[in-house]
């Protein structure tokens, strides 16, 4: 039961680093849009799709150097490929429904661009979570027993006396037994 509430614990940890990089990166990426969309001619969409680029810039870096700081770091030009690709397909997906909302729908005003944006933004890191924990950012390899460890130390023995050289077998503690 503890190993289980142990990795309960870790993946509850990871989801919090993952989520605090993740809403860092929702505040720039509603910060940028909402500037692009209020200060400039640009189309909504396209404006939403330069605010979701540079959130994904900030994102990487805040998954490489915080969330997944202790991931393999031997591969990084795979690393960043596929999380380009991850992230480009959380892009589709997040101006996907702003796209279906606007030129579908004709929900174009401000309050409704950004409630597409929410939901748009709320999918897309669904898909990004799974596919950047599985794919991208990827555990180091447990450390293997050695595979006699435990036969090696059944047979340990201890030599005591130089003189007469007598030898002891040291018992080994018996493992505890789980009580369910």
């Amino acid at each position: 039961m503890e190993q289980g509430s142990s990795g309960l614990r870790r993946l509850a940890h990871e989801i919090a680093k993952f989520g605090a990089v993740g809403a860092l990166g929702t505040v720039v990426n509603f910060g940028v849009s909402n500037v692009l969309w209020h200060l400039t001619s640009l189309q909504a969409v396209r404006a939403n799709v330069i605010a979701t680029v540079v959130a994904i810039c900030v994102n990487y870096l805040g998954f490489r150097y915080f969330t997944y700081r202790d991931r393999d770091k031997s591969a990084r030009t795979r690393e960043l490929t596929l999380f380009l690709a991850f992230s480009a397909v959380g892009l589709v997906i997040e101006n996907g429904v702003l796209y279906a909302a606007i030129y579908g729908f004709g929900w174009d005003s401000s309050l409704q661009r950004n409630i597409f944006k929410v939901v748009g933004i709320g999918l897309g890191t669904l898909f990004r979570f799974w596919s950047y924990r599985s794919w991208v950012f990827r555990a180091l390899p447990a450390r293997e027993a050695l595979p006699d460890a435990e036969s090696f130390l059944e047979g340990a023995e201890v030599t005591t006396g130089a003189k007469t050289g007598a030898k002891t077998v040291v018992e080994q503690p018996k493992a505890k037994q789980r009580v369910s």
